[in-house]
């Protein structure tokens, strides 16, 4: 009961410092007209969505690096600048935010971005942590406010062939999925040197909520991925692209259960080099297409590799030219995907295999496609609501890494019936001053 209390207090409660500054609604713009976005987190993947937006009119700039803000600023010069994005979202004339900043922030800012009635999106995973991510679902429906994950791949052409080949019953009932990628992160000791923080960089500010950890290069800018403090490692990083697809395309609903196949030794600070993860899915309508109510969809176990592991079957042919994918099992065939490829083979031992062209996806629609969701009302293609489901499911997977084996899951309540010390990896812990 005290789970659940706190769930639903801290999605829907009315303490916090953003709550009272909220606006009852967001402006209201016609197609014809410009948002006003402001941008947390300008460099790198910021920097993409930046360029991506850059058509409506980008009035604010957030980074907690001075050498990255300047650059950014040289865009847009007509923007205002911060280094907190508290104080960004202070800016009254602010429609919607795009949110690029490390995993560990991302919750933070989206929290308080939709409460503080802006439309928001954010960049993939959704959250650091499966609590973290509850909470920011409920608060975009509760406002009513237009969301999207940064899962640019969704909106290729590719994908959605994929899906409509699935829901169209090509290779007919799917009751197994391997999702690989050659991607790999972490398996090292947190360094013990102190280097002093580089001039520039608000380092206390790039930290957020997270409990502190001294500066280290191997963390800011760029390997944050590397460690539990700040992200997720290989799954966290590209499960949510490539876990997309089966979600997509089989209408997933959240695991029964998560298991740990093998992996590499669970380090207590470092993501895994290596990992192979089963979930298991319950029954369900096949899909949300045309023939989604001809017929029920099997039990589905999806299994998850990184760091070089591939499923077994996969013939070695094959294995080289995917050195990522998507395997869907179906009971007339098989069908393979990546972001711009994707081949119906019928053939058990897949003889008919013939290397598909890559098709030439326009992965920047996902950005327009939130654009025109917010200035017509209509859901985006991957909403909070779609995609905080998706992110759970991809965290879940590293929950069971980290207490070794495998976990009955209950969506409903977010908790390990079978193991209560997963709690501690289910939920968010911040350092005294931050709150969700």
């Amino acid at each position: 009961m005290r789970r659940r209390e706190f769930i639903r207090q801290t999605a829907l409660g009315a303490a916090g410092l953003w709550l009272a500054g909220c606006r009852t609604a967001p402006r209201k713009v016609s197609a014809n007209e410009k948002l006003n976005i402001g941008i947390i987190g300008v460099a790198n993947q910021g920097n993409y969505d930046m360029t991506n937006v850059a058509g409506e009119n980008i009035v604010a700039l957030c980074d907690v690096d001075e050498t990255f803000l300047a650059k950014a600023k040289q865009k847009f010069p007509g923007a205002t600048s911060y280094n907190d994005f508290r104080r960004l979202l202070d800016q009254k004339d602010i429609d919607a935010v795009v949110i690029a900043t490390p995993d560990h922030t991302h919750a933070v800012c989206t929290a308080a971005a939709l409460r503080s009635g802006r439309h928001v999106y954010c960049e993939k995973p959704l959250t650091r942590t499966i609590s973290e991510c509850r909470v920011v679902t409920e608060l975009a429906r509760k406002h009513k406010l237009i969301t999207q994950i940064g899962t640019q791949i969704h909106s290729g052409e590719n994908y959605h062939r994929v899906v409509d080949l699935i829901q169209q019953g090509a290779i007919g009932a799917v009751n197994e999925v391997h999702v690989w990628v050659n991607s790999t992160y972490g398996g090292n000791d947190m360094p013990k040197d102190r280097p002093p923080v580089p001039s520039g960089l608000h380092y206390d500010l790039w930290l957020g909520p997270v409990p502190e950890v001294p500066y280290h290069p191997e963390y800011v800018p760029f390997k944050w991925r590397h460690w539990w403090a700040f992200g997720g490692g290989a799954l966290a990083d590209l499960g949510c692209h490539y876990m997309d697809l089966p979600h997509w395309a089989l209408n997933l609903s959240a695991p029964l259960r998560a298991e740990v196949i093998e992996g590499s030794p669970v380090h207590r600070d470092s993501t895994p080099p290596w990992l192979v993860v089963r979930y298991e899915h319950p029954a369900s309508n096949a899909t949300r297409g045309t023939n989604a109510d001809d017929h029920q969809r099997p039990p589905l176990k999806l299994t998850w590799y990184h760091g070089g592991k591939r499923p077994a079957l996969l013939p070695a042919a094959l294995a080289e030219k995917w050195g990522s994918g998507v395997l869907f099992m179906g009971e007339k065939g098989v069908l393979l995907a990546d972001y711009t490829r994707h081949v119906v083979l019928r053939e058990p031992d897949f003889k008919d295999y013939v290397s598909p062209p890559a098709i030439n996806s326009d992965f920047t629609e996902h950005h327009r496609d939130w654009i025109r969701a917010v200035k017509s009302g209509k859901p985006s293609a991957s909403d909070f609501a779609y995609s905080g489901r998706l992110t759970e499911a991809v965290l879940l997977g590293n929950v069971a890494y980290r207490v070794g084996g495998k976990i009955e899951w209950d969506s409903k309540n977010l908790r390990a019936r079978n193991r209560p010390e997963a709690d501690e990896y289910i939920q968010h812990h911040y350092r005294k001053g931050w709150q969700l």
